[in-house]
């Protein structure tokens, strides 16, 4: 197995990796709750794209990148 050339880079794309499935998922449930509503594509940003969320998306992509991590080592 060859290693990385940059692990920082690696992990950079890892975490923004993460982030942009933990937002379309999001993205998804507003359009699946307010599926009779007729909500715009910039309505449904405004209510997911909050420092809350942004808090949670990061803190868990860390936190999946980091048992990622330990999957690669044990490996």
């Amino acid at each position: 197995m060859r290693s990385p050339k940059n692990p920082h880079l690696r992990a950079a794309i890892e975490i923004a990796f993460i982030v942009f499935l933990f937002y379309s998922n999001l993205l998804m449930g507003e359009f699946t709750k307010s599926a009779g509503h007729h909500k715009t594509f910039l309505a449904a940003l405004e209510d997911i794209v909050t420092f809350k969320n942004l808090a949670i998306a990061l803190v868990t992509a860390v936190m999946g990148h980091l048992g990622f991590e330990m999957l690669r080592e044990k490996a």
